[in-house]
């Protein structure tokens, strides 16, 4: 964030003709000062909260570009305080989740349009109120980010410019809604909502950047699927075209009229079928094939044909081959190269903000030394920096690190290079060591301690696991065909009871053997007692309610839970607690720690595809709501309704009834369903059905977006992640007190290049505050 300087009512820096030595000055504003003013415990204390603010800037990747007056500070570091973002995220979650409550409500049991009661509508006026207070927080957010960049530099943000626009369409549709009570079906405003998540993410911003920066290169290998589509549905068109004429000059059929015996009129009606079901038209063959593109309608679209003649197989393979594993796998390569170097390129920019950032403080601090006005170096003094150091917000982890290297330092001053690598410790991995085990003077204890923190007392509570897991699964085989009056359950509570026992002993060895600090801080330790605990908790409430288990253990139905379903609870965790083993195999624990650290790196990923979500579902209940009539109860495959007989595979026959865009949360759950692209053809035939052929484009686009693009970016994420850690295991072998957390900086941390001493300065230079002559 930027702002002139005019606007400055403090200097940055002493005037020039005090600094002139040491090359820095203030370019307007503030007046002349002497030099006795410049030394002055207010002029000390602002260079100390502007040091502050350039390092929580550098922290956060945010830009330095802001005012640096001390108003300007106060309101900077509030507006960046937790109370403020979580007041910000609160309020953005709301606006959001305003779709589920207005009309069409999401508040009933069912979608199913078969089933579905009359939801409750919040009358005119309510969720409008919400909507004007999610506004004015948005009003406010915006007011102080357009004061803290300045207006000069806020012409120059698109970002923000779209911010203010987004308000106004947004306050403007708002005065419309309440103008007529409420009651019209569009609302732009609604699809304008997900803009306010994705303006208050710098990561999100960032990955929509380099999304955009891709589609180019995207861009022509679709073109290319496009072409490959066109040129096939022209071939299936003529191959399946509906005339007599045609089977004289198709090779396949009077090839199979002549040597096989098969009547001329038989061919005849199957290539008719195959007509009819597929390639009546353009639109319908366009979309037989795209479909088979993504193998959901495979082999169904072949089969008519096939059934015919062999031969037409051909076909069908060449245009799967060809489309599905070489060009849609082109693709997911050319996003996976592409993307990363463009992510790649986002993660070296916000290396330089840090760098930036953080020599930005070292230059104010070093106005807090008085040298010689000859002096050809600027220093920066230890105790400036630990001033600084005390109330900036970082990690602890962080802060300790840098504060152990300065006292560990013999000099009272700081170069410019010394500073900026003091700070290196922010692009560490975060390192979490486990306390140490407790030292015990007995002899039997040290034993008991040895044994029970070997690695095999380990593998041993994993054998006893699987033959709780084999035992669940032997007793679960012979009952399931039995009915409930049948069952016997004292074989499984007795095991139950045996194991939970071992598992409640093998807790308390471990503690005894690590010390209650050192077990849990260990995540599959927690994640062991915990479920231990809840075992032993149920265990006794079974106990209480029904009794030991004895012959015959088949008690009446007495509290909250019948006696089978507290031990199908039971069995429940203790196949969830068999997870436990994935710590101790190297390569699932590999895989199980990618996606940890894949999940926590997600949230930029994961806020682009709720704002799509968000939009795409907004627009489908504007154009699809109420298009979706029940015909009744249709589950039989041949049920008939009326005169006519519902075809396999049919939205109706098939009971979709569901999924619909009747409201906002049924409407989630169908664009759900069609990303992952089964039956999806079904969806594109009913609405195309009920509504118009054109719905076809809206699920195509839908198609595209997220099948496509947004889950080949989540597998280029996935892959590099992989990647990364496959190589470090390679280089680095784990410790087993230590465990490494990864962020997506981090990442790509070993390729970035270090800004140069010249690019900073340069970039100093330009600051609208920071002016220097050296």
């Amino acid at each position: 964030m930027e702002v002139g300087a005019a606007a400055e009512a403090e200097p940055l820096l002493p005037p020039r003709t005090w600094r002139a030595g040491r090359g820095l000055w203030r370019a307007g504003g503030g007046g002349a000062r002497s030099a006795t003013e410049d030394g002055t415990g207010a002029d000390n204390d602002l260079y100390i909260n502007q040091a502050i603010v350039f390092i929580e800037d550098a922290i956060q990747y945010r830009s330095i570009n802001h005012r640096v007056d001390s108003k300007s500070l106060w309101l900077y570091r509030w507006y960046y305080s937790r109370t403020c973002q979580w007041i910000l995220s609160l309020t953005i979650t709301i606006i959001l989740a305003l779709a589920f409550l207005e009309k069409p409500s999401s508040l009933t049991i069912t979608s199913d349009v078969r089933y579905r009661l009359p939801a409750w509508n919040p009358p005119c006026g309510l969720t409008e109120s919400i909507e004007l207070l999610c506004f004015l927080v948005f009003m406010v957010d915006v007011s102080v980010k357009s004061y803290l960049i300045g207006w000069e530099e806020f012409w120059k943000n698109k970002w923000l410019v779209a911010y203010i626009l987004t308000l106004i369409v947004s306050l403007t549709d708002w005065i419309v809604s309440l103008s007529f009570f409420c009651t019209e079906n569009v609302r732009i405003r609604r699809i304008l909502r997900p803009f306010f998540l994705l303006q208050n993410s710098s990561m999100m911003k960032k990955t929509l950047k380099s999304i955009n920066s891709t589609l180019p290169e995207m861009a022509s290998v679709v073109l290319l699927l496009a072409v490959h589509l066109s040129l096939f549905t022209m071939f299936a068109m003529l191959l399946f075209a509906r005339t007599k004429l045609f089977a004289k000059f198709s090779f396949f059929c009077v090839f199979l009229s002549s040597t096989s015996g098969i009547p001329g009129h038989a061919l005849d009606g199957q290539q008719d079928k195959e007509w009819v079901g597929y390639f009546r038209n353009l639109p319908d063959s366009l979309t037989s094939l795209l479909v088979l593109l993504t193998t959901a309608n495979n082999p169904d679209v072949m089969i008519p044909a096939y059934s015919m003649n062999r031969a037409y197989s051909i076909f069908f393979i060449l245009f799967t081959v060809l489309g599905n594993l070489f060009l849609m796998n082109l693709l997911t390569a050319i996003i996976y190269n592409q993307f990363r170097g463009y992510l790649l390129k986002s993660v070296q920019s916000s290396l330089f903000r840090r760098r930036l950032g953080i020599r930005a403080a070292f230059e104010v601090l070093s106005s807090l030394r008085e040298a010689p006005a000859n002096a050809q170096q600027s220093y920066v003094s230890t105790g400036a920096l630990l001033r600084v150091l005390q109330k900036v917000e970082m990690d602890s982890r962080c802060k300790q690190a840098i504060m152990r290297s300065l006292k560990m330092c013999s000099c009272d001053q700081l170069s410019a290079a010394q500073f900026q690598k003091l700070f290196e410790e922010l692009d560490k991995d975060a390192i979490k060591q486990h306390p140490p085990s407790p030292e015990y003077q007995s002899r039997f204890m040290q034993k008991m301690q040895f044994a029970c923190g070997h690695p095999y007392f380990g593998y041993l509570g994993n054998v006893v696991a699987l033959a709780n897991i084999v035992s669940i699964c032997v007793v679960l085989v012979m009952d399931a065909d039995k009915q409930p009056s049948e069952r016997d359950d004292f074989f499984l509570g007795a095991i139950n009871c045996f194991f939970i026992l071992y598992y409640l002993l093998e807790m308390l060895l471990k503690i005894l053997a690590m010390g209650l600090k050192r077990y849990l801080s260990y995540p599959s330790n927690r994640f062991d007692g915990l479920l231990t605990v809840i075992l032993l908790v149920l265990e006794i409430a079974t106990f209480a309610v029904y009794g030991f288990p004895h012959r015959g253990w088949r008690p009446e139905f007495m509290g909250l839970l019948s006696l089978w379903d507290m031990v199908r609870l039971v069995n429940m965790f203790i196949v969830f607690r068999f997870l436990r083993i994935i710590p101790n195999m190297k390569f699932m624990a590999l895989v199980v720690t990618t996606l940890l650290d894949l999940v926590k790196n997600l949230r930029a990923f994961a806020g682009i595809l709720l704002v799509v979500f968000y939009a795409f579902a907004i627009t489908g209940i504007m154009l699809f709501k109420g298009v979706v009539v029940p015909l009744g109860n249709t589950s039989a495959v041949n049920t008939t309704y009326g005169n006519g007989t519902l075809q396999c595979g049919t939205y109706e026959q098939l009971e979709y009834w569901p999924n619909n865009f009747d409201d906002f949360a049924a409407a989630v759950v169908t664009l759900w369903d069609v990303m992952v692209v089964n039956n999806w053809q079904v969806f594109l035939e009913a609405f195309s059905r009920y509504s118009s052929p054109w719905a076809k484009i809206y699920f195509v686009t839908w198609w595209l977006i997220s099948s496509v693009i947004w889950v080949n970016l989540f597998v280029a994420l996935l892959l590099e992640n992989f990647i990364h850690k496959w190589d470090r295991r390679c280089h680095r072998e784990p410790l087993s007190d230590i465990e490494y957390q990864r962020t997506v900086e981090l990442m790509f941390r070993d390729v970035l290049e270090e800004p140069t001493e010249e690019e900073l300065m340069e970039k100093l230079h330009q600051h609208p505050h920071l002016q220097l002559c050296r």
